[in-house]
């Protein structure tokens, strides 16, 4: 059973920078995919960045050059780096595992995914 928990949210003014972290337990290193997504107010979830298990990373076009995702295989820890802030980039960041599969940044594709947490750029 795929565990994740994301931490790192919060408050911040445009410009600045957070990061977020998400632990994931549970999931077989062979062929995988983690992501992150977010979700505003009203609007639909959308694909952020993803990293596969070869280390491919794709990023959202409202987010190249800004963000970063890497991963520490040995502490099983997923992280994306937000910077350069905008207001747009306000939502609820979700990690997600999808096993078997590479990322194509639709959601759907995802079966398991954390809580979420709130990142709020003003």
């Amino acid at each position: 059973h795929v565990q994740l928990v994301e931490s790192g949210g919060g408050s911040v003014q445009a410009g600045g920078s957070l990061r977020l972290s998400c632990a994931v337990s549970g999931y077989s290193y062979n062929n995988y995919c983690l992501g992150w997504f977010r979700q505003a107010l009203g609007k639909e979830r959308e694909g952020v960045a993803g990293i596969e298990s070869d280390g491919v990373t794709t990023y959202g076009e409202a987010v190249k050059g800004r963000f970063i995702i890497s991963r520490d295989n040995a502490e099983n820890t997923l992280f994306l780096q937000l910077n350069s802030l905008k207001t747009d980039d306000s939502g609820i960041y979700y990690c997600a595992h999808l096993a078997n599969g590479d990322y194509g940044g639709n959601w759907h594709d995802f079966g398991d995914w954390g809580q979420g947490t709130q990142v709020t750029v003003s």
